[in-house]
This record gives structure tokens, sequence and C-alpha cells, in this order.
């Protein structure tokens, strides 16, 4: 079986984009292609300057211009790794837009966009009067042509109307209409994939996945979605920032500081 290339590309001496950009384009194309996988290894900065003929630091500088982006994380004495999608938990954004923003290209694997009447819990989780309808949004999220969750959203009707002229984003579908949610409450859990869950994303049966359950509201107040996603373990990362308000400082003594 022959060995696959630690890097499978070459430089354009004659291009007008410095030397360290064009590595760091040709190794981000690469992770896209999936050539290189999540968690995986990318080549050390010694392999990259013999392999590619330039010098330590042009290679140095692509790999950190990749750390910047968020595209790669660095293990000290390890080397340089794929990262999974960091989901910052602090600031409302859609999949498409937190993979837009990493370089990659999401998509979506439609499985269903159907109005119904929604069920008791999705009635008094939105709010909704009787007879009100609900578009139902059913789809496989692509990491770069890999499934990497399995999402059910549930919107109020009169917010989408016709589901099927949502195409890829559903948060820039709502927000061409001025009803893209500005807060939403997130309730995470480890779950293990169901016979049917497993299926829909090509994994073992029982295999560990985070669940992710979402209520979305409008600067009204009102509630605008309800999200329910399995999340494949390996591709995500979530990130949240803490602080800590209000409280007074404590003197060594016991004492207030002031």
């Amino acid at each position: 079986m022959k060995k696959r290339s630690p890097i499978p590309f070459q430089l354009d001496r004659n291009e007008a984009v410095p030397l360290y950009l064009q590595i760091s384009r040709r190794l981000s194309d690469a992770v896209c292609a999936g050539y290189y996988k999540v968690n995986e290894a990318l080549p050390s900065e010694r392999t990259l300057a013999e392999t590619l003929a330039v010098s330590r630091a042009t290679a140095r500088n692509a790999l950190e211009h990749l750390l910047s982006v968020g595209m790669i994380h660095r293990v000290r004495g390890s080397g340089n790794y794929i990262a999974p999608i960091q989901m910052p938990l602090s600031r409302l954004s859609g999949f498409s837009e937190d993979l837009t923003k990493r370089g990659y290209q999401p998509s979506s694997r439609w499985l269903s966009r159907i109005l119904a009447e929604p069920r008791v819990d999705e009635q008094m989780t939105l709010g909704l009067s009787p007879g009100a309808k609900v578009a139902r949004l059913e789809r496989i999220r692509m990491h770069d042509a890999v499934a990497v969750s399995y999402e059910m959203s549930v919107v109020p009707a009169r917010y989408i109307p016709n589901p099927l002229e949502i195409e890829s984003s559903m948060y820039q579908y709502l927000a061409i209409g001025g009803n893209r949610p500005v807060r939403a409450l997130q309730h995470f859990k480890a779950v293990n994939a169901s016979a049917d869950v497993a299926e829909k994303l090509g994994v073992a049966p029982q295999q560990a996945l985070f669940f992710i359950r979402r209520v979305g509201f409008l600067q009204s107040g009102a509630a605008v979605e309800l999200t329910s996603s399995y999340c494949l373990s390996e591709y995500f990362d979530f990130v949240a920032e803490m602080t800590r308000d209000g409280e007074p400082d404590i003197a060594p003594n016991g004492e207030d500081n002031e």
C-alpha cells in the first residue's frame, strides 16, 4: 500500500502571495477536502520547511495563522492538531456561520421540511395558540461532506410559512424577515445514540453523542425556535467563558477588601 504524502501540495513561487499564506491556505484546503482529519497532527514546522523548501520562520508563520483562526490547536511538546468545531456558548450563532468563519464548507442534507401540527411539548415551549402550525425541519448537518450532527428544528409557521424556501441557514432565513433570535437557552447532556439516530449519522448504536436542546427568543421575548441536535462528540468543542462579578474580594484575614 502506497504511503500517503504528509504534504499534498507544492508552492507557486510566481504567485504574488506571501509563502506563509500560500502554505496556510493550502493546508486549510487540504483540511476542508478531508486529507487531514479532526484531531490528526499536521506536518511539523520542520517537515513543512524541508519538504516545501522554505525557512522555518515561514513554516512557523503559516502554522501560527491557522492557530489564530482556530483551525488547529497546539499541544505543547507534541505538535499541531486539527481542531474540532468550537461552539462558543456565550454567543448565539448558527452552525453555518461558525463553520464558514473557520474556513470550512458547511452544508445540510435535508430529511424533511414540512408544516405540521405541533406536539404538546412544542406547543407549550413555543407558546402557541390552539390550531397554530409549525415548520418542522429535520436534517443532517455536514462539515465538508462529513455528517457531524442530526438536527430537528421546530419554528412557528408564522415565521417560516414555506419551509422549502430554506436552502441552508435557517438563521439567515429568519434574519431576512426580521425574526432571527437574539438570545437562547441551551441544555446539554451526554446520550447514547438510539438505533434511529445512529442510522441517520452512520455510526454504531449506543455511540456517545452530545445532545443539545435550544430555545431561541426574539427581542420581544417570544419563542421563535425549538431545536434539538445530536452531535458527534469528536467534531465539537464547546467553549464557555465565565466571570465572577458582584462579589466582594476577601482579604487573607477574612476581611473585605475595599
